[in-house]
């Protein structure tokens, strides 16, 4: 059994991680002694109301001051004319005015006092000018979430500074979205959940994602976190505190967007196609043990599940489906997510007989057959039988549950009981219990959910928060590593007889080869090397494309016509000969290393030569990387199995290609003025790796 996420009273994100001042510095976002609504407003249709109207909720925990100039009340509370004008100091300033009274707003709350600023307000400031509003403010030791955000909502300590529902619960939510967020809290509100907290971070000018997630770690009531992030700024920074969360036993689920060419960024190698901004996030996941989630439906679905007595050890899901159609279907769904539905225990099979109408064949899954309408109690039994001795990580039951109260109101008091000793055998057999029904909001149904049970309204989500949840309980966060410090001299130029040079004093292997300009030196070079040889174009970035490359000229005149007809159609100045290489059973990879504005160097493996962007079949780690960590890329590949021998092929020498990728990374950590380094291919054989091509970027 595996347990769900634990509520830690004070646990803090590593040093390295750690906010201006700690998850304690963000305490007057969440609970000031006071709050003051500046744009507060009598009127529904503007913001300054329902800010206002929030503010005016929690007043029996804190101070609230309205302030509008023109002067009007609220609920009973007069609008005060200025910040000036209140009658002591307050910590927590909310700005909704015009964008031209921002700043003199912030102004007037810093000689009030305040410690804290949510500036709702958008538009009219340019990115210069918001800076320079962050710089005020922090610079007198206070903090701004903002500015372009919907605000800010605590439901533990009843401030609730936005606009909307915001259904109380265990998920702390911070989001660069408002309309996201509140698809998010009505999702949760049918799931039975809702948020500890919620944080719009807006433009992110102080307070960002990496503050408001580590400020939830510390937050007992969040139990789960959830985020949607754009613009992750320092991204090494947020996967520290993305591992302080993992660490302390608290799931976070992100959303990010970057999976369409348009969100990709152009360069000038195969690496700059293959590395998009989504799949450098993923890894930045994986190496903190976050999950990154595609929509907010998975995201409620997943965080609900992470939220169950129990979470799944393993992948083995025994299912009970009200027809054999729904079973079938329910196993085909955890099948598409890597879960398996293992055959029954005699033993279980016996006990389901006797549930299950005569003739019915009790395997997995089990097709209840009209029992359940029989007799409401068949489902508690047959979970039990399931739950206490299928030897399943997790049960899934699929199908009517829960609504048959709906046609027969005198059923209610039934399906609820039998609802709670699922939930109770559940929880006692420490597998998990997931609930697919085509019902919906019924009473027997409630009372699932109040015990924490997942209930689902599609297969598909089912046996996706059953597979996110096993995911959690699987990811471990990758051990820091010390960057080490520039090597001193930059190189002048990413070329290939640059790249070679620098990587071969990594260690890395090339086959032997010379620097020419002219046919004549091309040819007294092949003399000292031997032929078969190859001959490349210098200066391209893509060779093969632009008929730059030849390969395997077995004499002088096969090298000079490769020659004449390479400079006809590249025009290049300067080209390598190189001995051909060719060991058996080899496999062309690409290994690339490439500088992420927001992450830093982002190495990447993949399968290479020509159809690398074809294939597309890579693997991405934030550099530097060790070589067990190296050799996980590599076997992490779709292609892995032509690494390991496919078809009675003997394996490649991974720790040599390990090796080399480790030491491609390395040098470009400690070559900074390199944006992008690429080996393509890099040829791995049972005897070794070689290097085949290298090309490298110079940063600006």
């Amino acid at each position: 059994m595996t347990q769900t996420p634990s509520t830690p009273t004070a646990t803090r994100a590593a040093a390295s991680a750690a906010a201006p001042g700690g998850p304690a510095a963000l305490d007057l976002l969440f609970d000031p002694r006071s709050v003051a609504v500046v744009g507060a407003s009598e009127n529904p249709q503007k913001w300054g109301y329902w800010l206002a109207t929030g503010a005016l909720t929690g007043r029996g925990r804190r101070s609230v001051h309205l302030v509008n100039r023109r002067g009007g009340r609220l609920r009973g509370v007069p609008f005060l004319p200025s910040l000036g004008a209140l009658p002591g100091p307050t910590e927590h300033v909310v700005v909704a005015v015009p964008p031209g009274q921002v700043h003199g707003t912030v102004v007037e709350g810093l000689t009030a006092g305040a410690r804290c600023f949510t500036v709702i307000t958008s538009g009219g400031a340019t990115a210069d000018e918001e800076r320079e509003l962050a710089a005020l403010i922090t610079d007198h030791g206070a903090r701004l979430l903002g500015p372009n955000c919907m605000g800010v909502v605590d439901t533990c300590s009843e401030l609730r500074l936005s606009w909307g529902d915001f259904p109380t619960g265990d998920v702390g939510l911070v989001s660069q979205s408002g309309n996201l967020a509140l698809e998010i809290g009505r999702l949760l509100a049918r799931s039975g959940q809702g948020f500890s907290r919620f944080v719009s971070l807006g433009n992110q000018r102080d307070i960002d994602a990496a503050d408001a997630i580590e400020a939830l770690i510390a937050h007992e009531p969040t139990r789960v976190i959830a985020a949607y992030v754009e613009d992750f700024r320092d991204g090494r920074r947020l996967v520290g505190v993305l591992t302080a969360a993992r660490q302390a036993g608290k799931p976070v689920l992100l959303m990010a967007v970057g999976r369409s060419e348009a969100s990709g960024r152009a360069a000038a190698s195969h690496t700059g196609a293959l590395v998009t901004a989504r799949a450098t996030v993923a890894a930045a996941c994986r190496e903190a043990g976050a999950l990154l989630l595609d929509s907010a439906g998975e995201l409620v679905d997943t965080a609900v599940a992470l939220l169950s007595p129990a979470l799944p050890a393993g992948p083995k899901v025994a299912v009970a489906g009200d027809s054999g159609g729904q079973g079938a279907l329910a196993a085909d769904a955890l099948a598409v997510h890597g879960l398996t539905v293992p055959p029954l225990p005699p033993a279980v099979s016996d006990i389901l007989a006797a549930c299950l109408p005569p003739g019915s064949v009790p395997g997995n899954p089990v097709d209840l057959a009209g029992a359940g309408e029989a007799d409401l109690a068949n489902y508690a039994r047959v979970a039990d039988a399931l739950l206490f001795g299928s030897g399943a990580d997790a049960v899934l039951l699929t199908g009517y549950f829960g609504d048959y109260a709906t046609a027969n109101p005198a059923q209610v008091e039934h399906e609820c009981a039998v609802a709670r000793r699922m939930a109770e055998s559940a929880r006692a057999s420490g597998a998990t219990l997931v609930v697919h029904t085509m019902a919906r909001d019924t009473p027997a149904l409630a009372v699932l959910r109040e015990q924490g049970i997942p209930v689902l309204e599609r297969i598909e989500h089912a046996s996706a928060a059953l597979a996110n949840a096993l995911r959690w309980t699987t990811l471990v966060p990758r051990p820091a590593i010390e960057l080490p410090n520039p090597a001193g001299d930059a190189i002048p130029d990413g070329g290939y007889e640059t790249m070679r040079a620098l990587l071969r004093s990594y260690g890395l292997t090339f086959p032997k080869a010379a620097f020419v300009t002219t046919a004549d030196e091309a040819a007294r070079s092949a003399r000292r090397i031997g032929y078969p040889l190859v001959l490349k174009a210098m200066g391209l970035a893509h060779k093969t494309e632009a008929g730059g490359v030849a390969l395997d000229l077995r004499d002088e005149g096969a090298l000079r016509t490769a020659f004449a007809r390479m400079r006809s159609a590249t025009g290049a100045a300067g080209y390598a000969v190189e001995a051909m290489t060719r060991p058996p059973h080899a496999v062309e990879l690409i290994a690339g290393v490439r500088r992420d504005p927001a992450f830093g160097l982002v190495a990447m493996a993949g399968i290479g030569g020509t159809t690398a962007e074809l294939l597309g079949d890579t693997a991405l780690a934030l550099a530097p990387l060790t070589d067990d960590g190296a050799r996980g890329l590599l076997l992490s590949l779709r292609h892995a199995p032509l690494l390991t021998g496919w078809r009675g092929a003997p394996a490649v020498d991974l720790d040599a290609a390990a090796a080399a990728i480790t030491a491609l990374a390395r040098s470009a950590v400690e070559h900074p003025e390199l944006s992008e380094i690429e080996i393509n291919p890099l040829l791995v054989h049972p005897g070794g790796a070689v290097a085949l091509d290298a090309h490298g970027v110079l940063a600006g």
